[in-house]
């Protein structure tokens, strides 16, 4: 078994509010966060901020709604020379391919996953149970930790918190 060298921490982050969906696909990778969505991921890095949490590298699908979410996280944190888009986080894409990705990094160790749902939750869940169907309910502006013991060749870790978007935001209260 591929395992992690010092324990792969993921944080996961799910884009925050955005208008309504467009069933245009193309149309839709372009949708942005709304006011109130920018604020809270506002809200929600000065806790990460307070938090002392930081990243050694930040993943966002390229997708406008979840590229503008980590990127304030990025800005907040003063982390934006680490802010990477990954394809393998777009919505459709397969966790294989992310998996794959995570597995050739070599040295990063903290990392920023900022996309959408159900592939976010569908990813959580696969890494702490092993299973593909089991599936976290993570609200826009929701974020979870998971220390991911192996990648290769079965995905395998553990939860370690699972937080609200209101509980992110009390934080820096």
């Amino acid at each position: 078994m591929s395992k992690t060298k010092e324990g792969l921490k993921l944080y996961v982050l799910r884009h925050g509010q955005a208008g309504a969906h467009i069933d245009d696909s193309a149309k839709d990778a372009m949708r942005p966060l709304t006011a109130a969505g920018r604020k809270e991921i506002g809200e929600i890095a000065k806790s990460l901020k307070t938090l002392d949490v930081t990243f050694d590298l930040i993943a966002s699908s390229p997708m406008k709604r979840a590229l503008e979410t980590a990127t304030i996280v990025a800005d907040k944190l003063k982390e934006t020379k680490r802010l990477e888009q990954w394809d393998e986080l777009k919505a459709t894409s397969e966790p294989g391919a992310l998996y794959a990705r995570l597995s050739a990094l070599k040295g990063k160790m903290r990392i920023l996953l900022v996309g959408h749902d159900p592939h976010l939750s569908g990813i959580t869940g696969e890494i702490i149970s092993g299973k593909s169907n089991v599936r976290l309910v993570l609200k826009k502006g929701g974020m979870v930790k998971v220390n991911v013991d192996a990648l290769r060749p079965k995905v395998s870790g553990e939860l370690v918190w699972l937080l609200t978007t209101k509980l992110m935001k009390k934080v820096s209260q």
